[in-house]
């Protein structure tokens, strides 16, 4: 049969899956950080989920599908149920980190050469923390002061969460490795939506680690939107240079 149905394109979809939660029948997921209608019979072809959409990826066509139905639906949401699992990936699901006194342990028999070492307490407040699997509407980055790092500079730089993460929303990336262009459009509706306090960059030495700097500066000049802004220069050596 002819009939209204959800078309979502790939190529605009950002992954943020706010229209997972504005599908009540369930007919969308998240593969492969894309937005996918996984079954015709499970759309109802009303578009919920069109408003929520934030790059515009959602349409509604007229084709040749299968019918809506019901009893699948609430099947699903049955099986569900019983998985007790979100939409979606579940690993990619926002949420924010309440710290309180919680502690690595470390077993010290195995530090053979430290002179001196206390437990080192995680200072993040939030997950994901990878660029691609923000939600850029999450409620924890409302008035935030995001850090932007490039993926290396937690591993050079020994105090990374006392430094840098304490206090602040993480995102992390990697632009010699990721699409630069991608993480541009992704800040830039970071910055559009969430009244930041402040950005903080922190990048590595090396030549390819600009990137990140660059698609922060360009998303701030795309979206209007001048944030306190500051830029820090981490060495393969773990020192900061700058």
């Amino acid at each position: 049969m002819i009939r209204k149905i959800v078309n979502i394109d790939k190529e605009k979809c950002n992954g943020c899956g706010l229209c997972i939660d504005a599908c009540h029948e369930g007919a969308i997921e998240l593969i492969d950080g894309k937005a996918e209608l996984i079954s015709d019979e499970y759309c109802d072809g009303l578009g919920d989920c069109l408003p929520e959409c934030p790059t515009g990826a959602i349409e509604i066509i007229e084709r040749e599908s299968k019918a809506y139905n019901e009893d699948l639906v609430m099947k699903k949401k049955r099986e569900a149920n019983k998985e007790d699992l979100p939409c979606g990936c579940p690993g990619t699901a926002a949420k924010t980190i309440k710290r309180m006194s919680s502690k690595i342990n470390v077993n010290r028999k195995n530090l053979q050469s430290a002179e001196s070492f206390d437990n080192v307490t995680s200072e993040l407040q939030q997950w994901p923390v990878q660029l691609k699997l923000i939600n850029t509407r999450a409620p924890y980055l409302k008035g935030a002061d995001l850090l932007v790092a490039a993926d290396c500079t937690a591993y050079a730089y020994g105090n990374f969460h006392k430094e840098f993460i304490k206090g602040r929303i993480t995102v992390i990336g990697c632009p010699k490795l990721d699409d630069i262009a991608y993480y541009e459009d992704k800040i830039t509706e970071i910055i559009a939506n969430n009244n930041l306090k402040s950005i903080t960059v922190v990048r590595m030495e090396v030549p390819c680690c600009g990137g990140i700097v660059a698609a922060v500066k360009n998303a701030m000049l795309k979206s209007q939107i001048i944030i306190p802004y500051r830029e820090v220069v981490i060495s393969t050596d773990g020192r900061i240079i700058g």
